[in-house]
Parts: structure tokens; C-alpha cells; sequence
């Protein structure tokens, strides 16, 4: 069974909620036993003690807590949050993620004094331990300190989201040295856009592109892509070769972004009046890679493939084209019924001395 690369980024997304929760509580259980040492109960309850029941319990119970909550996240409450001001959501998620760690610390507790007292989570003395730890300072520290877990965990969450796909894992020291690396290109231009914010006013044209953008989103993820930069009105999108050639995923983003405008005609039409059109160039070729800038930090591509897929995007006009691709990209794509390729006489692109051969595409 293959998983749609939808269902794999909601599982990653999961997982590192799990693994963040799963090293604090790692970290909480430390330094419980720095501060308690070999003492056989809490000095503020009385309640036993036993640092490698904490570490199990703890460890475990931090995980599926992680999981939970990775879980509601990225199945439920991000896509529920998503056009929500990133304070908003800090604030809304905190306070329902807090509840419901409370909740859980509840259920923790019972469990682990049912178990250092060998007896049922509904015995009295279990009963009178949970109440105990409620008075103590220490249930409010533990309270905080995964409020913070939590809002550490979240910040993670937003932050993929605003830099995009894969990008947290670029910044880890990948690119900190300029690698060389074969990488496709998509150059995605929305059409006639100048008479359009001329016709809308500047305003509502912001609006339109923030939507417009919006909608792209769930395409480019869903075929890996990477968003490089936005440029006014046109985006580019990166794919690295494997990424890019697997199930032709760089044509089958176009394709799938064509799709969700088709179906969101009526939307755009209601709200703005229209419905944006585009059109796109593709290439494929060898980039330097790496992490550029001080003050603000970014992966940067250096290669002649940016400057020629530029060009082949700017081309589609003439040849009353929505999507052109080089002949070196098109050699490279797996067969498929999916599209077919028309071939355009071989062009000398401006600011190139040697002529590439461009293809149009057709979808099915």
C-alpha cells in the first residue's frame, strides 16, 4: 500500500509533535529526580516516589499526549485555523490543548499512584493522592511546563507552515554549506494581472492573490513541492529531482491547481468578479544550493535552470500556451496518459546563445 504524500506529511507532522513532547517529559523526569534524588515520596504530598515508575510513566504518557495532539492538529484543528491571525491561534489552541492536557494529567495521575499504590484508580487513597497533588505547587509547575511544551510545539507547527514543506529540515545544517543538487523548476504566472488590479482596486487585488495562493497550497504539498518564493504574482516551485520525477509530480501540481480553480470558479467569480487564469514553464537542471543572508535567512538556488525557466514561462503568450516545458525535463518524465506533448519549433530564448526545444502540454 503506497501513501498519498498527503497522508505521509500528516504522519510526519504527528510523529514530531510525539518526539518534541516525548524529549521534555524526558527532561521533566531528570529534573524530578535532581530535585527529589533517592527520597521514597514527594515532600509536598507524601505521595510515593519511584524515579523508574516517573520515567515509564512519564516517557509514555508524553508520547501519547504528543500523538493526541499531533493528531487533532493536523487531521482537525490546523486546517480549522488556517486563515486565523498566528497570535489567534496560539491563543485558541493553548487554551483548548490546555484543558485537555489537564484532563490528561488527571488520568496520569490516577494511573501512576494506582500503581505505586497497587491498588484501582477509584480506591480512596488514589482518590485523596490526586486531590493532594491539586493543593500542591507542583501540579501548577508541571501545568506550566507543559504549557510551555505546548506552545513550543505549536510555534513548531506554524512555523513550517509559514516557511513551508520540508524547508525546517533545510535549515538544520542541509544547505549550510552550497551544495550541487538537480532540482525542477515551476514558474507559475497569473495572466493579465496588471489590468486586473487596475479593474479591482489594489485591496481587493491583495485579496485576490492571498486567496489565490491559498488555494495552490494543498497541490503543491500534495506533490511534494516546495514553495521557493512568491514574486508579485507569480510563484515558484521547487521540486528536487527524485521528488519531482516521482509520479510526474511536477506536471501533476499544475494539473492539480487547474483543477481546484475549475472548482472554485463560482467562489471567485461571486468574490472578485472573475476567475484568475495562469500559466506556467518548467526545466529541469543543476543548481548550487545553499543557507544565504544574516539578518534574515534563506535557502537560495544559483543556476542558469531559474534564468531559462523564467524564459519559458514568459513564452507561453506567444504560443497562446498554458504550460511550456523543456525538452531535457520532458526526456526525463515517466510515461502517462495523463498529458500529452506538443512540440513547438526550437526557440532561442532572450539572453541565450543556444536554442532549446520547447513542448506544450496538454492535459487529459
Amino acid at each position: 500500500m503506497i501513501l498519498h504524500s498527503k497522508h505521509k506529511r500528516q504522519i510526519r507532522q504527528i510523529i514530531a509533535f510525539g518526539i518534541i513532547w516525548l524529549m521534555f517529559g524526558f527532561v521533566y523526569v531528570l529534573l524530578e529526580f535532581g530535585l527529589i534524588g533517592r527520597l521514597p515520596e514527594y515532600p509536598s504530598t507524601g505521595n510515593k516516589y519511584s524515579f523508574l515508575n516517573s520515567l515509564i510513566s512519564v516517557s509514555i504518557g508524553s508520547f501519547l499526549m504528543g500523538l493526541i495532539i499531533g493528531c487533532i492538529e493536523a487531521l482537525w484543528l490546523k486546517k480549522y485555523f488556517e486563515r486565523i491571525p498566528f497570535w489567534k491561534k496560539i491563543l485558541f489552541k493553548s487554551i483548548f490543548y490546555l484543558l485537555l492536557i489537564i484532563s490528561f494529567i488527571i488520568i496520569l495521575t490516577l494511573i501512576n499512584n494506582a500503581l505505586y499504590y497497587d491498588a484501582s484508580i477509584t480506591d480512596p487513597l488514589v482518590i485523596n493522592s490526586l486531590f493532594n497533588f491539586f493543593k500542591t505547587f507542583s501540579f501548577w509547575v508541571m501545568v506550566i511546563y507543559t504549557g510551555l511544551i505546548l506552545d513550543l510545539s505549536l510555534f513548531y507547527s506554524e512555523i513550517e507552515a509559514y516557511l513551508g514543506n520540508g524547508i525546517i529540515s533545510n535549515y538544520m545544517g542541509k544547505y549550510h554549506k552550497p551544495k550541487q543538487e538537480i532540482r525542477i523548476f515551476m514558474f507559475l504566472d497569473m495572466k493579465a494581472s496588471t489590468s486586473i488590479a487596475e479593474k479591482i482596486g489594489h485591496k481587493k487585488y491583495f485579496d485576490l492573490l492571498k486567496t489565490y495562493y491559498a488555494d495552490m497550497t494543498e497541490a503543491i504539498l500534495d506533490t511534494n513541492g516546495e514553495v521557493y518564493q512568491y514574486v508579485g504574482d507569480e510563484i515558484v516551485v521547487s521540486w528536487d529531482e527524485n521528488k519531482g520525477l516521482s509520479n510526474n509530480n511536477c506536471l501533476q501540481c499544475f494539473n492539480e491547481i487547474s483543477k481546484i480553480f475549475n472548482n472554485k470558479k463560482d467562489t471567485y467569480l461571486k468574490t472578485f468578479g472573475l476567475v484568475p487564469e495562469f500559466k506556467a514553464g518548467f526545466h529541469i537542471g543543476e543548481v548550487t544550493t545553499g543557507e544565504i543572508g544574516i539578518i534574515k535567512k534563506n535557502i537560495f538556488y544559483i543556476g542558469d535552470v531559474l534564468n531559462t525557466t523564467a524564459r519559458i514561462q514568459a513564452e507561453c503568450n506567444n504560443h497562446e500556451s498554458r504550460t511550456l516545458i523543456s525538452e531535457k525535463l520532458k526526456n526525463v518524465l515517466q510515461e502517462s496518459e495523463s498529458f500529452s506533448f506538443l512540440k513547438i519549433e526550437k526557440l532561442v530564448l532572450r539572453g541565450k546563445k543556444e536554442a532549446i526545444q520547447l513542448y506544450d502540454v496538454t492535459y487529459h
